[in-house]
Order: structure tokens, then C-alpha cells, then sequence
């Protein structure tokens, strides 16, 4: 049995740094980054579904579509608890292939019922998009997007926000230039 109920993969970002989508890069035995996560959440998750703008995936997975034409991750949890049911979801962004199962059971195992935020943090700072989010922020959501702030950041010291600290920073390596691309490519081999 899968021990948790709802997560959402973030691929909908433009990955300027990149120079290209990350979201369709091939990543480990995988033919894309998104693919990987996605396969790897599915062992966790009874549902996983990916948030972005557009359907570019060449594999069966459930859809979330932006709603609103601002590129941002506000823009994808806004339109989430707009589109999904559930009281609470875990967030993980497409470019952090390293969060693995014992982070994911820690941010689960230790959360506070009166969170509304429970998100890691790294050595490097707090990991917005490595989260366990419950609707109940999406007033907060719709407000920050009118008043267009579209800072995770904002969100959660507005939010009633719950830190977790991990000692590691390797879990919550990103990938948003080649050269990190390569490095965790030759850690995934």
C-alpha cells in the first residue's frame, strides 16, 4: 500500500537558465526528467499528477494546465487547489531528482495538523518546492496573485509556515544550468 495520498510534479517553468525545457531533458533510464520523477512518485503517491502549462509529455499522466497566463509557482498552486479536490498535496519541482523517500516521510512524520506550509530546509535555505501544502492557503494564493506576488517566499511568511530542517543539501540539488545537469547525470548512472 502507498502511504501517501496526493503529489504534484512542477514542470511548468520557462528554464532560462537551461537554455532549454528541463522538463524534457532525459534524465537516468528515463526519457525525460518529468518521466523519472513521475515513476518515482508513483511508488509513494496514489496519485501524482504534473502542473504546467502545456500537455508536452509523451507519456500517460494526469494534467494539471495552468490557469492564468503568469508563469510562476504561485500561478501552478493556485491552479491546483482551484482544480483538485484534496485538502493537501505534496509539491515537488521537476529539476530536484534527489528528494528522495526518507525526506518525503520526514516532511509527512513531522508536520504540525495546524500548518498550512510544511517545507524543507536545506542548508542552502527553504525548499518552497519540496512541500506539503494544504488548500486551505488558497485564499492567501488568490490574494498574493492579484497583488501580483508571485514570490513563494512572501507566501509562506504570510502562510502559518512550518520549517523542517535536513542537514544534507545534496537531496535538494537543482538543476538549472548544464553543467548541474551533467553532475547529477553522472550521480544517477
Amino acid at each position: 500500500m502507498k502511504p501517501y495520498q496526493t503529489a504534484v510534479i512542477f514542470a511548468g517553468g520557462k528554464s532560462s537558465r537551461m537554455g532549454q525545457d528541463k522538463a524534457l531533458l532525459p534524465f537516468g533510464a528515463s526519457p525525460t526528467l518529468t518521466h523519472y520523477q513521475y515513476q518515482r512518485l508513483k511508488k509513494l503517491f496514489h496519485t501524482v499528477y504534473i502542473s504546467t502549462k502545456t500537455d508536452k509529455f509523451d507519456f500517460d499522466c494526469p494534467i494539471i494546465h495552468d490557469r492564468y497566463p503568469e508563469s510562476s509557482p504561485l500561478v501552478g498552486l493556485l491552479s491546483l487547489f482551484e482544480s483538485i479536490q484534496e485538502d493537501s498535496v505534496f509539491v515537488l519541482s521537476v529539476d530536484s531528482p534527489f528528494v528522495d523517500e526518507e525526506v518525503i516521510h520526514t516532511l509527512f512524520a513531522t508536520q504540525k495538523q495546524q500548518a498550512h506550509i510544511t517545507l524543507a530546509q536545506s542548508p542552502q535555505g527553504t525548499q518552497p518546492l519540496c512541500a506539503i501544502y494544504h488548500k486551505s492557503i488558497l485564499p492567501l494564493l488568490k490574494t498574493q496573485y492579484h497583488n501580483n506576488n508571485h514570490k513563494l517566499k512572501d507566501l509562506c511568511q504570510k502562510a502559518n509556515t512550518q520549517n523542517i530542517y535536513f542537514e544534507e543539501q545534496t537531496p535538494f540539488m537543482n538543476l538549472n544550468y548544464k553543467e548541474e545537469y551533467q553532475k547529477a547525470l553522472s550521480r544517477v548512472k
